[in-house]
């Protein structure tokens, strides 16, 4: 079956098409999932043990406090290990990082960048980096299922959906896998104001939008909601519009939408100027240089 079918198939309701993140932009998720589930898998299964504050320092700066906040996990994963690598701190240590050279070649050549995936690659080529990062991965999903639970969305949330799924088919467009979104979409009762929950297996961000619009809605018509440049970058690939939901200001983020953003988008007045504005404050939360880059490695 193809994993992207909901998308390629998916029929207009609405006039308007909205497609929002989930991890760290529709729920308050992205700190425990990384600080909790990621990062202790990490040193575990990559043995970094040895340099683990390191690690930890750089897999929360480049999933949530740095302009890759949000990529897929994989890549997300390799640039917390380059980071170490050049961390001077970490080379007086005398640790060798992985190179994960395997991995770093599968993401380069594969557009869908999950679970599912790496297992058919893993089976095809019994490359040992290849099924460490497997093992990896899945132990993060157990850990994820086993801890995350119970955290409703941002406040706002919830009236913004009711709101725009009135006009809008509504979409999430997120790089966390399948089962967990529906899980925790479900758990709190809004996968109703949804029509698809495209997750990793369907593809990239700008994919998940590509497919649902491409020939169904008319210029000006479709909005991506995230937390992450790569939300943005989604958007722009398909000439889409951008609302961004600000890092530390989720909740002041949705209440804008709810009151704003969403009849400025209804209404054809989300112009450039205005998410130029928007844009230019979400750009600020986000640098690309490590605290401790800037600080003189220390």
């Amino acid at each position: 079956m193809d994993p992207q079918a909901e998308l390629k198939n998916l029929v207009p309701q609405k006039e308007f098409l909205i497609a929002i993140d989930s991890d760290g932009c529709a729920f308050d998720t992205m700190e425990i999932k990384h600080k909790e589930c990621f990062i202790p898998n990490i040193v575990k299964y990559w043995e970094l043990q040895p340099v683990s504050k390191f690690l930890r320092a750089a897999s929360e700066f480049v999933n949530l406090y740095s302009e890759w906040r949000g990529i897929n996990r994989f890549p997300a994963l390799t640039k917390a290990l380059d980071l170490l690598e050049e961390w001077p701190d970490v080379q007086q240590r005398g640790v060798k990082i992985p190179a994960a050279q395997s991995l770093r070649d599968w993401i380069a050549r594969e557009t869908k960048l999950s679970n599912p995936a790496l297992t058919i690659e893993v089976e095809r080529t019994n490359d040992p980096v290849l099924t460490r990062a497997l093992a990896w991965s899945e132990a993060v999903n157990v850990s994820v299922a086993d801890l995350v639970y119970g955290i409703p969305p941002f406040p706002y949330v919830r009236a913004s959906l009711e709101k725009i799924s009135a006009w809008a088919d509504v979409i999430v467009c997120s790089a966390t896998p399948h089962e967990a979104l529906a899980r925790e979409w479900e758990e709190h009762d809004i996968s109703k104001y949804v029509r698809v929950l495209a997750g990793q297996e369907m593809g990239s961000k700008k994919e998940h939008i590509e497919l649902a619009s491409q020939g169904r809605y008319q210029e000006g018509r479709v909005l991506m909601i995230g937390d992450a440049p790569g939300d943005m970058n989604a958007a722009r690939g398909n000439n889409a519009s951008f609302f961004p939901i600000n890092p530390g200001s989720e909740e002041t983020s949705w209440e804008r939408f709810f009151e704003e953003g969403a009849g400025r988008f209804r209404n054809g007045q989300f112009t450039e100027s205005y998410e130029v504005d928007l844009v230019a404050e979400f750009e600020r939360l986000l640098p690309s240089t490590p605290p401790w880059v800037v600080a003189g490695d220390r």
